[in-house]
């Protein structure tokens, strides 16, 4: 009978380890270079917590919170692309899925690496 809690146990590990790597189909990832050829026809919305983005954000980037998402959804259009960015890419991700999820969103997109890896242009409060 305990095998079967171990089995279990396994197989939620499992599921939410590969839930974690592999990027779902209405993402997209973007370089770099992709982001900026993209993010100035877009909504560019930092999900980092608003001392993070008071810290330097991305030049013309809204602070739309991951942890005040799902209240101030109705800030993000959905016909237009999003492009969402934190500092390493994990919360763009979750994002990403409560605006597909709860908004209908298409159009996401978010900056692989995250804004630690930014090298262009950042505003500081």
């Amino acid at each position: 009978m305990e095998w079967i809690l171990w089995a279990i146990l396994l197989g939620l590990l499992v599921f939410i380890i590969v839930k974690r790597l592999i990027k779902p189909k209405y993402l997209t990832e973007l370089t770099q270079e992709d982001f900026i050829k993209g993010y100035r026809k877009a909504q560019l919305i930092d999900v980092r917590e608003p001392k993070e983005y008071d810290g330097g954000h991305i030049l013309g980037a809204r602070n739309i919170p991951l942890s005040q998402l799902k209240q101030r959804m109705n800030e993000v259009r959905t016909d237009q692309p999003v492009y969402l960015y934190c500092q390493s890419g994990a919360r763009s991700r979750q994002a990403a899925e409560v605006l597909k999820k709860k908004r209908g969103c298409e159009d996401l997109n978010y900056l692989k690496g995250g804004f630690k890896k930014w090298t262009g242009k950042i505003k500081k409060k």
